[in-house]
């Protein structure tokens, strides 16, 4: 994650604070994975309410029969659909269109995260600016699950920094 944030110019105590409370929510254990099944996103047959044909895939650019399960989210971000995994993919040079398992290598989920974290550095560092994380997390997650672990651990790193020496 580090390379990634040093790769994107993103190594202030917010931004690290932001991936870190981002990792924390995401998979609790800092370690890169892939979404579970859950109500959200299986009907019948695991991440078919993903699949090409319906609303969440074709938000998601998923246009063939598979794509939900094959653009699943992983990594620290849950990267999930299709033309995601190919837009950031293009902008890594990585063919996480190609091999979308790896999403969930460790640096390249670093890299994926700082790349996110880039895309919505403005907005996200607006939002901290304002102490409004739940509109920081937003941007990163578009809506606020594993919002008490993001919380937990930003306001663990910032309090961190701000002590004296």
């Amino acid at each position: 994650m580090r390379d990634g944030l040093k790769e994107f110019e993103l190594l202030d105590p917010e931004m690290i604070a932001m991936a870190l409370g981002t990792i924390n929510a995401e998979s609790a254990g800092f370690k890169p994975i892939s979404e579970f099944r859950s109500r959200y996103n299986t009907r019948s047959t695991p991440f078919d309410l993903y699949d090409a044909g319906t609303s969440r895939g074709r938000m998601l650019g998923n246009t063939r029969r598979g794509d939900g399960p094959r653009y699943k989210g992983r990594g620290f971000i849950q990267l999930t659909g299709r033309y995601n995994y190919a837009t950031i993919g293009a902008e890594l040079a990585v063919d996480l269109e190609g091999d979308p398992e790896l999403a969930n290598d460790g640096a390249v989920a670093g890299k994926i995260l700082a790349c996110f974290l880039k895309k919505k550095e403005d907005s996200v560092r607006a939002a901290i600016g304002r102490r409004d994380l739940h509109t920081a997390r937003k941007l990163v997650n578009g809506g606020t699950h594993g919002f008490d672990r993001f919380k937990s651990a930003f306001d663990t790193i910032m309090n961190r920094v701000s002590e004296p020496a």
